[in-house]
């Protein structure tokens, strides 16, 4: 599995961006997939994750501005970002994640070791 992310860029405080993951190589195999962001200074954390069953999670302060959702037809995962926060400027990635043990409770939960592919990632800068 290959993925690629898109949309980044600069914005102001205030604005939105969609950001884009596309997947390619044997995706029937990918139980969850996640956004994930990594702030300067900061350790990465998870924004949101999407089950293949339709399923969703968002990280509690994120809540109400994030929008996870997946276009199976194109083989796409997308973060829609409203009312963007300068606190929101990092790194965002996206993951697939595989295997019996790669259900949302783990990824959640932060579970260690299960398969996994990343993104190169892509910059979201907020401005105030």
């Amino acid at each position: 599995v290959q993925l690629v992310e898109s949309g980044g860029g600069l914005v102001q405080a205030g604005g939105s961006l969609r950001l884009s993951c596309a997947a390619s190589g044997s995706i029937f195999s990918i139980n969850v997939m996640g956004w994930y962001r990594q702030a300067p200074g900061k350790e990465r954390e998870l924004v949101a994750a999407i089950s293949s069953g339709g399923r969703v999670y968002y990280v509690d302060s994120l809540k109400g501005r994030f929008t996870i959702s997946r276009d199976n037809a194109k083989n796409t995962l997308y973060l829609q970002m409203n009312s963007l926060k300068p606190e929101d400027t990092a790194m965002y990635s996206c993951a697939a994640h595989f295997g019996y043990r790669a259900t949302l409770a783990a990824i959640q939960s932060g579970e260690k070791g299960l398969p996994e592919v990343w993104g190169q990632g892509t910059l979201v800068t907020v401005s105030s």
